[in-house]
């Protein structure tokens, strides 16, 4: 038989090297905030920049109210092919509305699309584009807009996943809000998608609150219903578009701060990380690449959606992070296992 001596000093070892290991694995589990990011200098340079603007005392110190991020939706918080998905949510508007408009089955881009012909209606460019989203985002209060849009988010599936749209969110890039917001971060998107579109579900899937999301926009108008009651109005003319030179601008109106990290996908978003380099002070620019045909998409600039050319050429020189999709995320969606 042991002595008793003996085993006390065993138990004693045995429970501490227990709890040892019970605390060492809590602390890696806490510690690894990113965890659908693979360890390397696209990781690690996401933490140390935030650990240097959350320091107070040192040189890069960023006090909270002054702590915003900015984040691109299309390619950036979610996927966008085949084609953005405010686009499938227009087509899918012009085939629901269609018994209501016979003439839009003779009629350019209207035809076009109830025909499945997707090449000519590519053709039609910009202009076929706005007639679309003008009939299929107007002519309702913002409230009826809001339910037209939940509604579809609640029944509409993406071609490839078969999954709906909002499943489609990049894992790494949830984590990643998260953790900002947890360090003081004010988190916002600034996104050449709709704002009224956007605003029904980001704070669901996102976190980020409706007040956070800056978008494009069309004309709103106010007026009385029939009833005596006041109601916006959406119009079918474009108020502001929040892409490209549109999304500092964007960012002044809408946040009145300049951001100090900010992330995107294409070149439309080049001049928002353009604008955030330019501060006085510490600052991160980070673009998603598109790198994996298998889990995603593969893509970059030949693409005819979130083409991403010289905004990389200028990440490159400038040494901005490029997050590769294929080296740099384990996990992309939150429903893979």
């Amino acid at each position: 038989m042991m002595p008793d001596f003996n085993r006390r000093h065993l138990l004693v070892a045995m429970a501490a090297g227990a709890l040892s290991g019970i605390a060492g694995r809590a602390a890696r589990a806490q510690a690894d905030v990113l965890p659908s990011w693979s360890d390397g200098p696209v990781k690690q340079s996401i933490l140390d920049f935030v650990k240097r603007v959350s320091q107070e005392g040192t040189a890069d110190f960023v006090p909270v109210p002054e702590r915003i991020a900015v984040f691109d939706n299309d390619g950036t918080l979610w996927s966008e092919q085949p084609v953005y998905f405010q686009f499938a949510f227009a087509l899918d508007r012009v085939k629901a509305l269609a018994p209501e408009h016979p003439e839009w089955k003779t009629t350019e881009p209207f035809k076009s699309v109830l025909a499945g012909d997707l090449k000519g209606l590519v053709a039609l460019g910009e202009k076929g584009l706005l007639e679309i989203v003008g009939a299929t985002h107007s002519g309702m209060t913002i409230e009826a807009f809001t339910k037209t849009v939940t509604d579809w988010l609640a029944t509409a599936r993406h071609p490839r996943f078969d999954r709906p749209y909002t499943d489609l969110v990049y894992q790494p890039m949830l984590e990643l809000t998260a953790f900002l917001r947890g360090q003081g971060f004010k988190t916002f998107i600034v996104s050449g998608g709709g704002i009224e579109f956007m605003r029904p579900w980001t704070e669901k899937v996102y976190g980020i609150p409706p007040e956070q999301v800056v978008g494009s926009s069309g004309v709103v108008k106010f007026e009385m219903d029939a009833d005596g009651k006041p109601v916006l109005m959406k119009e079918p003319k474009i108020e502001f578009i929040d892409d490209g030179p549109g999304k500092p601008v964007g960012i002044n109106r809408f946040i009145g701060r300049r951001p100090i990290f900010a992330f995107g996908n294409s070149d439309g978003d080049q001049q928002m990380l353009e604008w955030t380099a330019a501060r006085q002070g510490a600052s991160f620019m980070g673009l998603v690449h598109h790198t994996d045909a298998e889990r995603e998409w593969a893509y970059d600039r030949q693409s005819h959606i979130g083409k991403l050319d010289k905004a990389l050429d200028e990440a490159n020189a400038k040494g901005w992070t490029v997050a590769d999709m294929k080296r740099d995320w384990k996990r992309i969606y939150p429903f893979e296992k």
